[in-house]
């Protein structure tokens, strides 16, 4: 994540035990990054996900979701507008366990975050790591 600039000033995380050990394995990178564990988030679908972002504070600029599919693509597929044609192309194929999907707001606030809004900037892929 720090190779690529990745640094999320809040971290939402699903209650559930496999998101919470992700959240472990992250946290050397995420060190000084508040997270919020949400049983609301356990199994939501995009449009759950929407919702809980539309209500992140609007002084936090970037908040890395960890959660779950389909709900997690779904949400990516919706809010994405254009962006890298590869990492746009490679959503619309699959989402898998462990993907990173990056998405730029521009300048909208949390609340006006909608369909087609976001801009897909990368696509992590757990296979393309180390």
């Amino acid at each position: 994540m720090a190779s690529r600039g990745i640094r999320p000033e809040l971290v939402l995380c699903s209650s559930a035990r496999r998101t919470r050990e992700t959240l472990e394995l992250l946290q050397p990178a995420l060190e000084g990054v508040p997270a919020r564990i949400e049983d609301e988030l356990y199994g939501a679908d995009a449009s759950a996900l929407l919702d809980r972002l539309r209500r992140v504070e609007a002084h936090v600029d970037a908040v890395m979701l960890v959660g779950h599919n389909p709900g997690l693509q779904d949400l990516a597929l919706d809010l994405t507008g254009g962006g890298d044609e590869a990492a746009v192309a490679q959503l619309h194929t699959k989402f898998p366990t462990a993907a990173l999907a990056t998405l730029d707001l521009g300048t909208i606030d949390w609340n006006e975050l909608g369909p087609r809004r976001a801009s897909l900037t990368s696509l992590v892929l757990p296979r393309r790591l180390r």
